[in-house]
């Protein structure tokens, strides 16, 4: 939030840019609408503005107006009237607050109705929640939109697009993509890496790792840490490093002069023998507290393996996380508004 700033300028672009109406990029579609609100609505927000005093007020073409006015009717924040001919344009409720506040209760009655389509998708699992998520603060957006028409009843695809999963644009109309990812970590009861992903949908791990951030975004996914893949990478680590460098590495630098003598005696006999193993590791790790084993993953040149969830055991838990997170940024986009007002009819 722009905190304490009474700028209605910076006040305006963050409004705008957080309810999703302008490109990050800027340009003249991010000027235009900054325009059309600071020179128009805000100053005069009951004239009823038609397309031709939008066009002399701000400078912008018929083309400009029509394509912003459609952007501010449909978010909710202008509402319009049929006058003749024309269309007669105001912001709704005569302020920035009231226009907000009615766009929250609209936003947050539909997010509510495609949440519940969500729940009903996502299988409960005792054993998704088990490992805590970790490292997982990502900036909330989410596209909040009525339920449309589906192509042959495909419920599924209608809602990962509605809810911006698809992102903007599909490559093509059998770009089945977003939904299959949905599908799948509904059903999952355990953390899915992308690689996993990719493979399993015969995907790029480009592609895949597009759609997963755009879940992460809107809550209803999260990054988790695969504690029962540490025995693996620690035990593919002992080997390798083994080979290259020997035992004396691996007791200074490798990290296990660190553990008690028990432990690392026995991992170190096992991969000199070579008669060392995934199983045979997690057992000789089975008293060792997960940070150092973490750290010794980290010593052996390994890294902690990652991978992504529904948010929740079930889909009461997904549905809550996600309207928690959408009710906090509209009581923010509120709060600004409402600055926003005060900072017009100041002195």
């Amino acid at each position: 939030m722009p905190t304490g700033s009474r700028d209605v300028g910076v006040l305006l672009d963050w409004l705008l840019d957080s309810m999703g109406l302008v490109r990050r990029s800027g340009g003249d579609e991010t000027g235009a609408l900054h325009r059309i609100m600071r020179e128009a609505f805000l100053p005069e927000p009951l004239r009823g503005w038609d397309s031709k005093q939008l066009g002399d007020q701000t400078g912008l073409s018929s083309t400009g107006i029509h394509h912003q006015m459609v952007k501010l009717r449909e978010c909710g924040l202008v509402a319009a009237k049929v006058d003749g001919k024309w269309h007669r344009h105001i912001l709704r409720g005569g302020t920035m607050t009231s226009a907000v506040t009615m766009v929250e209760s609209q936003a947050t009655a539909i997010l509510g109705l495609r949440l519940s389509e969500l729940a009903q998708m996502v299988e409960t699992s005792e054993s998704r929640m088990a490992i805590e998520a970790e490292g997982d603060d990502v900036p909330f957006s989410i596209r909040i939109a009525e339920p449309g028409p589906s192509e042959e009843g495909d419920r599924t695809s209608a809602l990962a697009s509605d809810i911006g999963i698809a992102g903007d644009s599909q490559q093509s109309e059998d770009d089945n993509l977003p939904r299959d990812l949905l599908v799948e970590f509904c059903s999952s009861h355990q953390p899915i890496t992308l690689l996993a992903l990719s493979e399993r949908l015969i995907e790029s791990r480009g592609r895949v790792s597009t759609v997963v951030e755009r879940m992460r975004s809107a809550g209803l996914i999260e990054r988790a840490p695969m504690i029962d893949r540490i025995a693996q990478d620690i035990f593919a680590g002992l080997s390798r490093q083994f080979d290259a460098r020997g035992e004396d590495w691996l007791m200074s630098r490798g990290g296990l002069g660190r553990l008690e003598d028990l432990v690392s005696g026995a991992l170190v006999a096992g991969v000199s023998k070579g008669n060392l193993n995934i199983d045979r590791v997690r057992d000789i790790l089975s008293p060792v507290p997960m940070a150092d084993q973490r750290v010794l993953l980290n010593t052996l040149g390994g890294r902690m393996p990652y991978g992504f969830r529904m948010s929740g055991s079930d889909g009461a838990a997904v549905s809550t996380r996600v309207m928690r997170k959408a009710e906090q940024t509209l009581r923010r986009i509120r709060t600004v508004a409402s600055r926003l007002d005060e900072a017009i009819h100041s002195p």
